[in-house]
C-alpha cells in the first residue's frame, strides 16, 4: 500500500483492518489499481476500485482483470455510492475522491455504506504544502491533477486540515482515530501529505 507522495513510507495495509481476508474493500479513485491490487493478491480482500477517469479504470484492468477478488468500475464516486446497496468492511482513498467531492455530500454516503466499527482512511494533500494555510472555511480552493498522459486538469478541492476533517466527519457518526502528516523531501520543507483514519461509531 502507498497513501504518501514517497514510495514506502507511511503504514501499510493495516490501517484498513488486523486481518482483510473475505472482507469487502472499496476503494474511491483507484487509478491504476496498484493498491487494489495489492489488498486483493497479499491480504486475500475482495475488492472494488472505482474511478472517473476511463483511462485509469482501463488500466486497471489491463494490469489486474484476472484477478477474481478484484473489480473496477468507471464511475463518479458519489454516484456509485447513491446506486449502491453494498455495506463495506473498509472503504479508502489515496489522493481520490476524498477531497475532490463535496464532503457534505460524500462523507455521509460513505459513513451509509461503511460496517458499524469498521475504518474509512483517505490520504489528501497536505493544506500546508508548499507553505500554504489550510482552507478556513468549507468552500473548496481552485487546484490540478494531473492525469496518466501528463494533461493538467483544473479541480475543486477541499483543502482541509485535520480539525475541519474531524468537525465534518463527527457529523455523519465517523470518529477520528488518527491524523498523520508526512513530508517528502523533494518537495521542500513543508508537509506533503495528510493521512487520517476514522471508524463508524
Amino acid at each position: 500500500m502507498a497513501w504518501t507522495t514517497r514510495p514506502g513510507v507511511g503504514p501499510g495495509a493495516e490501517i484498513l483492518g488486523p486481518d482483510l481476508r473475505r472482507k469487502r474493500v472499496l476503494e474511491l479513485g483507484c487509478g491504476p489499481g496498484h493498491n487494489a491490487a495489492c489488498l486483493a493478491t497479499r491480504h486475500a480482500a475482495g475488492v472494488t476500485g472505482v474511478d472517473l477517469v476511463g483511462l485509469q479504470v482501463r488500466r486497471a484492468r489491463s494490469h489486474y482483470g484476472r484477478l477474481n477478488n478484484l473489480t473496477f468500475v468507471a464511475g463518479h464516486a458519489l454516484h456509485y455510492l447513491q446506486a449502491s446497496d453494498e455495506q463495506f468492511d473498509a472503504i479508502y482513498s489515496v489522493f481520490g475522491a476524498v477531497g475532490l467531492v463535496p464532503p457534505e455530500l460524500l462523507l455521509p454516503a460513505i459513513a451509509q455504506h461503511l460496517k458499524p466499527g469498521r475504518p474509512l482512511a483517505f490520504s489528501v494533500p497536505h493544506p500546508q504544502r508548499g507553505g500554504r494555510a489550510p482552507s478556513a472555511d468549507d468552500r473548496p480552493r481552485r487546484d490540478y491533477v494531473t492525469l496518466p498522459d501528463r494533461t493538467r486538469l483544473p479541480v475543486a478541492r477541499w483543502d482541509f486540515g485535520a480539525d475541519r476533517w474531524e468537525t465534518h466527519l463527527a457529523r455523519v457518526g465517523l470518529w477520528l482515530t488518527s491524523a498523520q502528516e508526512f513530508h517528502d523531501t523533494r518537495h521542500g520543507r513543508w508537509p506533503t501529505t495528510l493521512l487520517i483514519t476514522a471508524r463508524k461509531l
